[in-house]
């Protein structure tokens, strides 16, 4: 899909190997789907002066752990001795949290923004750089995507990645309440921060 070559030794291998390890990882619906954040992220990233390889690498890994056991992120959060209260969550949650650990072990990724960009994509955080925003956005407005409003949300994407962002977080908690579903505790800070800020 891309001739991008990856140079900055994020990951020490290709795009095509690093397209060949996440395809592994999961299946075929779910790689079209990061192969659509990772065009989505790289035109952002574009706009919004971020490193083009490394909204690549993000996009392309921030799913990479999202179709493991409950019992593998459980026995990662144990080893690693991360914050007990994660047990509490789900896959949702333990994908991107959990999963960048996972990423660091296996993939050898180790830029720590990168992994915190995966840590972020699906509750965002108070405190976001540009890279963390664009994956953020990416996932949500990537063109296999469908929901009320989905074109709205990627006409606001390609503006302004701060209302993307506030357009986002306020649609996933609107979902969330209407729900009825617990809400993980960041997600509500993410809101604080960038809907009441931007808005």
């Amino acid at each position: 899909m891309f001739d991008l070559k990856y140079h900055k030794k994020y990951f020490a291998g290709s795009r095509v190997e690093l397209c060949t390890k996440v395809q592994q990882s999961v299946g075929e619906k779910r790689y079209r789907h990061i192969l659509g954040v990772e065009k989505a992220a790289i035109e952002l990233a574009g706009k919004n002066a971020v490193d083009v390889e490394k909204a690549s690498i993000a996009a392309l890994v921030h799913d990479y752990a999202k179709e493991r056991s409950a019992e593998e992120f459980k026995k990662v959060i144990d080893r690693k001795h991360l914050d007990p209260d994660l047990l509490k969550w789900n896959n949702f949650i333990w994908h991107g949290v959990v999963g960048a650990e996972i990423i660091e072990d296996e993939l050898k990724i180790s830029d720590p923004e990168i992994l915190n960009a995966v840590r972020r994509h699906t509750v965002g955080s108070v405190k976001m750089t540009q890279l963390d925003k664009v994956i953020y956005v990416a996932d949500f407005v990537e063109e296999g995507r469908v929901f009320p409003d989905v074109d709205f949300a990627r006409t606001i994407a390609f503006k302004n990645l701060d209302q993307a962002v506030a357009f986002e977080t306020k649609h996933t908690l609107q979902y969330l309440l209407s729900a009825n579903k617990t809400i993980y505790p960041t997600a509500i800070e993410t809101y604080n921060r960038w809907v009441v800020a931007v808005n």
